[in-house]
């Protein structure tokens, strides 16, 4: 059984105006998340689930069901502010929804095979799908799961400092814990990270998340019960978000489940700040001049 990549692209809204709008940033308009479904079929996925917002399901087929049919099978899930689902009947306001982890759920009922999550506006490249694909065919287990490790110094923008979670990792290569860094920058060609005003260096190779995970179907009943959890601790709390790496946390801590860090030389970019737009563009124009990516991607 092919495992299945699952996008989380509910929140591209806030970021992008309407789906309408999602930038293109290839030679002719392909988005990023074209790049990443172009390498998940070749890494050998089988299908593609997008977990967005209801509204925008008819144009999430209008941009990418007549790119992807009969090359890889799609489908679609809803992230929402519905807490009866969870056994949760207390009505809570919220603006936004719970995060990346209560993101997940959405797929519950449709993901049946093991998966891997990425951020739909994010690029990975081929390397780390591949990776992803060995391990959710060779080695995932309910116990044993992984995460894709990029070097730091593949992944800084040029434009401002950015947050990273730092993997510790053991001597196996699992995970120990995530370690937030909320301002990491380079400087005079090395790489620092601040905290309380002070300065301190991180290697180049130092592995970071990028929030690329492979798990199996039985990570959402832990999931459906941590997020209980937080909602019962946070429903005060309007902009608290229940993130993925939360769940590596809670499993790593109690024992329940290792994660394997993999790690991947392949360089990270995405848009964090309006200033990468033009990065982001050279960066694929220039995988497309050394042959990485057709000029055309779907043709």
């Amino acid at each position: 059984m092919k495992p299945t990549l699952l996008i989380l692209a509910a929140g591209m809204a806030s970021r992008y105006g309407s789906m309408k709008q999602i930038d293109g940033f290839g030679p002719n308009g392909e988005t990023i998340i074209d790049y990443s479904i172009y390498d998940a079929i070749n890494a050998g996925f089988g299908k593609v689930v997008f977990i967005i917002k209801e509204e925008f399901v008819d144009n999430f087929k209008a941009i990418f069901e007549p790119k992807l049919a009969g090359r890889i099978e799609v489908d679609y899930v809803f992230q929402n502010f519905d807490l009866k689902q969870f056994g949760i009947e207390e009505e809570i306001y919220r603006e936004k929804p719970w995060g990346t982890a209560h993101a997940i759920l959405s797929g519950r009922k449709v993901v049946k095979e093991p998966f891997c999550v990425i951020n739909a506006d994010d690029y990975y490249g081929f390397d780390a799908f591949k990776k992803m694909v060995d391990f959710l065919t060779t080695e995932v287990t309910d116990s044993n799961y992984s995460i894709i490790g990029y070097q730091i110094g593949k992944t800084l923008s040029e434009f401002g400092a950015v947050s990273r979670g730092v993997c510790k990792v053991d001597a196996a290569g699992n995970l120990e814990e995530i370690i937030e860094r909320t301002k990491v920058y380079p400087k005079d060609g090395k790489i620092f990270y601040e905290e309380n005003g002070e300065e301190f260096p991180l290697s180049f190779e130092t592995p970071v998340s990028m929030n690329f995970w492979g798990f199996t179907p039985a990570v959402f009943k832990i999931t459906e019960e941590l997020f209980r959890e937080f909602v019962e601790a946070n429903k005060d709390k309007p902009k608290a978000e229940f993130f993925i790496p939360l769940i590596g946390e809670n499993l790593v801590k109690n024992n329940t489940a290792t994660f394997k860090v993999i790690p991947t030389s392949n360089k990270w970019f995405g848009v964090t700040y309006k200033e990468d737009k033009p990065y982001v563009q050279d960066s694929i124009d220039q995988l497309v001049k050394n042959g990485t990516y057709p000029e055309k991607l779907w043709s």
